[in-house]
């Protein structure tokens, strides 16, 4: 098999374990939030966070995977950045109201683009450019129904977009530039996440929730939805860099808001949440989106492919002495003409908290 099919194999499963686990994550989180009353979010993603770096270091001393140390204050301020960004969405959510809250998730995607296109010069089509849009449409019909503005909620959600989309960024770039793969990159980041979050969470929810995550009463029930919880946050935490290690930050955005729509589809089907027209459309027009996006992703990586692939055997032809030999431009003599190295591309594409 192919580099190239592998990648895209690899990508494929990426995608799907992100969507599978997400979905199964915010089920069970509602489960445990709205029939449980555990509603202390910062907390239990600290507990996600230490539960991942624990099976990850037991995968590490199992040797399925190597452990590669790389520049501490990058992994430092990233694990930290992060955390941040997760009690920043928080305090979004807790200052806002739930269609703001979702407004703010809708910004990240034009952010992102904007930060890519300024510091890193990357450029998106008029093609993607529209799809995104349909797509934003879509979920914004489906899930901004009030928008009560306030002046500290809005900071707070400015700060949330920005930092949330430096962190995702940093993990498609930290990956690259220092050539490590997501599990690595996840394993050495996690305890600084994990450990902003430990700390400021039980006081970031108290201050929310105004009850204390020490004195509530963890009945048998509540003790086997967190235990699910932070099983299932193992894959979530890991399909996360894996999926921005291996397409781009936009994707894994475009990512969140089709697990946004199986969400709203399922929350009906199972728990029987009410569900109108409007969630109906909205989430048509955003699959319409999602699959616009898809289509020209593909159109234009397969054409950047081509191109790549024509530059490569360009370079080979000019390389190759015998060409010469048989378009009469050059000679053989005693000396051994050097044959010039055909540079290989780089096909080592390796690969964060769930959708919040």
């Amino acid at each position: 098999m192919s580099e190239n099919k592998r990648f895209q194999l690899g990508t494929i499963g990426a995608l799907s374990l992100s969507v599978v686990s997400s979905v199964s994550i915010v089920i069970c989180n509602k489960a445990l939030m709205s029939t449980l009353g555990f509603r202390f979010a910062t907390t239990l993603t600290s507990w996600h966070l230490l539960v991942t770096f624990c099976s990850l270091h037991v995968a590490l001393w199992m040797k399925l995977f190597e452990h590669k140390p790389f520049d501490p204050r990058t992994v430092v301020g990233f694990g930290i950045l992060n955390g941040i960004s997760i009690g920043l969405l928080n305090l979004s959510l807790g200052f806002n109201s739930v269609g703001f809250y979702q407004m703010t998730k809708l910004a990240i995607i034009p952010c992102t683009v904007f930060l890519e296109t300024i510091f890193l010069s990357k450029k998106f089509s008029r093609s993607i450019q529209l799809s995104l849009c349909v797509l934003l449409l879509g979920v914004g019909i489906a899930t901004v129904t009030d928008l009560q503005l306030n002046f500290l909620g809005s900071i707070l959600s400015l700060l949330a977009v920005l930092t949330t989309c430096v962190a995702q960024i940093m993990t498609n770039t930290i990956q690259k530039k220092f050539k490590v793969s997501s599990t690595q990159l996840l394993y050495q980041s996690c305890p600084y996440q994990a450990m902003t979050l430990f700390v400021s969470g039980p006081f970031l929810d108290k201050f929310l929730t105004q009850q204390n995550v020490f004195a509530f009463r963890y009945t048998p029930q509540v003790l086997t939805f967190i235990a699910m919880s932070c099983l299932i946050s193992v894959s979530v935490n890991f399909s996360t860099f894996l999926v921005i290690g291996k397409t781009s930050p936009v994707t894994y955005q475009v990512l969140g808001h089709l697990k946004t729509c199986l969400v709203l589809a399922f929350g009906y089907i199972l728990l029987h949440d009410p569900f109108n027209w409007r969630n109906i459309l909205g989430i048509f027009v955003a699959m319409l989106g999602m699959v616009l996006y898809s289509y020209y992703c593909t159109r234009e990586g397969q054409k950047k492919a081509t191109e790549a692939s024509v530059q490569l055997q360009t370079k080979e032809d000019e390389s190759d002495p015998l060409i010469g030999m048989e378009t009469g431009a050059g000679a053989i003599n005693d000396v051994a003409l050097p044959i010039s190295p055909i540079g290989k591309a780089d096909n080592d594409f390796r690969a964060r908290d769930y959708n919040r």
